[in-house]
C-alpha cells in the first residue's frame, strides 16, 4: 500500500495503519531501553502509545509511555504539515524518565508554563540548570539524538518525501540542528545577532553579570549556558520565529562537531 505523502492524508486512513506509520518516528533503541515491545503494548496487552489524529486534521500528537501509569512519556512529538503539503515538526523530545524530574512545566499549583515560554517556575529552572540541564528539559535526554533523527528520516521516506522542517524552540536546540546538516528557513539574522553577542566585546557580554544563575560570567563560552540565558530574555525579546529545514540523507546522517562545549 503506498502511504500519503501529508499528515493530512495519513489522518484518513484506518486506525492500524495510522498507528503503524506513526509509530515509524520511534528509535528501536528506546524501545530496547525501557523493554517495550515492538507493538507497543505491555505485558498486560494495554496500550502504551497515544496518538491524537483525528480524520480531517493536518497535525498529529503522539506520546509512548514506558507503563500505562506514568506520569510522562519517554517520547513525544506534534507534527503538522506545511501550506506546500511538507512536514513540519512544532514540537519533539524524548525523556530519560529514570532520572530526576524538574518542574519547569509547571507551577507549583499546577499551572501549564509551555516549558517556560507563557510562564517560568524558576526554582525548578535554577535546580534544572545546576543538575546540567538545558531550558526546556524536564528530564535529561535519554542520548539518542541522533538515533531519533535517522529513524524520523525514515518516516519522511516512506511517505514519498524528501525534506522536512522543525522549529527548534531553544536556543541550543538550533545550534544542535546546525550540527547535523539542517539549514534555515527564518531566524538566521537572530542567530548571528547572538553568535555575535556572545562573542568578544559583544553587546550581550555586560549582561552575564551573575545577576541571577541563568547569567553567569562562563556563559558565553558554552552552549547550554546562552541558552539559559537567551531563555533569561538576555536578548530583550524572546526566541522565537526560528525554522529549519533539512534534506534527508540516505545512507547516514552526518555530524560536525560541536563548536562550544556543553
Amino acid at each position: 500500500m503506498r502511504l500519503p505523502s501529508t499528515i493530512a492524508g495519513l489522518n484518513q486512513l484506518p486506525l492500524d495503519i495510522k498507528r503503524e506509520t506513526y509509530a515509524k518516528i520511534i528509535p528501536p533503541e528506546l524501545l530496547e531501553m525501557y523493554g517495550i515491545q515492538e507493538d507497543l503494548l505491555d505485558n498486560q496487552g494495554k496500550d502504551l502509545f497515544q496518538l491524537n489524529c483525528q480524520p480531517g486534521s493536518t497535525d498529529v500528537e503522539l506520546a509512548l509511555f514506558h507503563s500505562v501509569e506514568a506520569r510522562d512519556p519517554i517520547i513525544f512529538g506534534h507534527l503538522t504539515d506545511t501550506i506546500h503539503g511538507q512536514l513540519h515538526i512544532l514540537l519533539y523530545g524524548m525523556n530519560d524518565i529514570n532520572s530526576q524530574r524538574f518542574d519547569v512545566d509547571q507551577l507549583p499549583d499546577g499551572t501549564k508554563t509551555n516549558f517556560g515560554y507563557n510562564q517560568r517556575n524558576l526554582e525548578a529552572e535554577i535546580q534544572a540548570l545546576i543538575a546540567g540541564l538545558a531550558p526546556g528539559q524536564i528530564y535529561r535526554g535519554p542520548h539518542l539524538f541522533q538515533q531519533s533523527l535517522k529513524q524520523f528520516e525514515s518516516f519522511v521516506a516512506c511517505m514519498g518525501q524528501d525534506l522536512f522542517f522543525v522549529e527548534p524552540l531553544y536556543y541550543h536546540v538550533a545550534l544542535i540542528f546546525e550540527n547535523y546538516g539542517f539549514q534555515y528557513q527564518s531566524g538566521k539574522k537572530l542567530m548571528d545577532r547572538i553568535r555575535s553577542g556572545f562573542s568578544k566585546d559583544g553587546d550581550l557580554i555586560s549582561s552575564l553579570d551573575g545577576s541571577n544563575p541563568f547569567r553567569q560570567s562562563k556563559a558565553a563560552a558554552h552552549l547550554r549556558l546562552r541558552s539559559w540565558a537567551v531563555h533569561d530574555n538576555i536578548l530583550g525579546e524572546p526566541f522565537s520565529n526560528v525554522t529549519m529545514y533539512k534534506y534527508i540523507d540516505k545512507d547516514s546522517t552526518p555530524c560536525s562537531e560541536v563548536a562550544l562545549p556543553w
